[in-house]
């Protein structure tokens, strides 16, 4: 496969995966305060933390305020991470490689662009009431993943958009976890109470997992929760299944056995996904739930990194790995 054709349906995926993470997360975060009285209402910077763009968003706006988030967030044509920009570049990757993927999969990635465009031209739709739009966003989005489940052929360019798929979702579900963590309550004294429980709930459902955390384990505990979304071994959406999964795909790639490694990505794969799989949650609490996020987010990008020079860097790893 063309390093540039891996290189657009890797990115596609990342993209289409981005946007549908930031929906799920926004219409949570919306009924939220429709669920929770007084003044923890207005927790909308945390969103803003989540996808990484604080330092954008202070720059252009004023307050953190629940319309500018919204906007931000949705249809900000200057915010590289709004759904509005992904599905744009993830239709941009799309056409350059539309004799690749279903056709079935690209009609629905471009009804799905136009419907947010069209959206977008009219934010305060949006704003008015942000569960249409997100949902509608998250269901389509699900279509074009279950296209790719049912009609794609299982073959490099499946396997490369299923690694970009899973190494997003699993630095946005490590985000998210961290920013209920460390950002969203008030006070300490909080910890424990209605409001604490209510937000972990509203942690999972961001997740989706939440019908799959009460089935599995029942009482929400904020312990068991933080389990079941990094270290549990069935669920989608979970840290340890997402990586499990990619490194999978990646060694589909390129042939070489689980447990030995031929190029930087297979390397950093292996140690992130052999240091998660002998973790206990215990382990990672006593160590501080935040500390353990944050190294685990830096080894994600470190990742991300080592996969764009191990298949589509112009200078091909092992020759960098020479010259060094």
């Amino acid at each position: 496969m063309l390093s540039s054709d891996a290189d657009s349906v890797y990115w596609m995926s990342r993209y289409l995966e981005r946007a549908g993470n930031i929906a799920r997360f926004l219409d949570v975060n919306w009924h939220l305060t429709l669920d929770v009285p007084g003044e923890y209402t207005e927790q909308w910077k945390p969103l803003v933390i989540t996808t990484g763009d604080q330092n954008d968003f202070k720059a252009r706006y004023a307050e953190e305020n629940e319309e500018n988030v919204i906007y931000f967030l949705t249809a900000d044509p200057n915010n590289p991470n709004s759904i509005l920009s992904c599905l744009r570049m993830a239709r941009q990757n799309a056409i350059r490689i539309r004799d690749i993927i279903p056709t079935e999969m690209w009609e629905s990635l471009n009804i799905l662009y136009h419907y947010v465009q069209d959206g977008c031209k009219r934010p305060k739709s949006i704003l008015s009431d942000p569960n249409v739009f997100c949902s509608e966003v998250k269901w389509r989005n699900l279509t074009i993943g279950g296209i790719a489940a049912e009609i794609m052929a299982n073959d490099e360019s499946w396997r490369f958009f299923s690694m970009g798929k899973l190494l997003e979702r699993a630095d946005k579900t490590s985000r998210i976890l961290d920013v209920k963590y460390y950002m969203l309550l008030p006070s300490l004294s909080h910890v424990g109470t209605t409001l604490d429980t209510v937000q972990w709930a509203a942690l999972l459902k961001a997740v989706s997992g939440f019908q799959a955390f009460r089935h599995t384990y029942g009482r929400i505990v904020p312990e068991l929760v933080a389990e079941f979304m990094i270290l549990d071994h069935d669920f989608p959406r979970s840290i340890l299944y997402c990586l499990t999964e990619a490194q999978h795909c990646l060694h589909d790639i390129t042939g070489t056995r689980i447990g030995y490694f031929t190029n930087p990505a297979e390397l950093q794969m292996g140690q992130i996904c052999a240091g998660l799989s002998y973790h206990t949650i215990e382990e990672i609490f006593e160590q501080g739930l935040h500390e353990f996020i944050d190294d685990l987010q830096i080894r994600i990008n470190v990742l991300g990194k080592a996969v764009f020079d191990t298949f589509f860097s112009r200078v091909p790893a092992i020759e960098q790995t020479q010259d060094n």
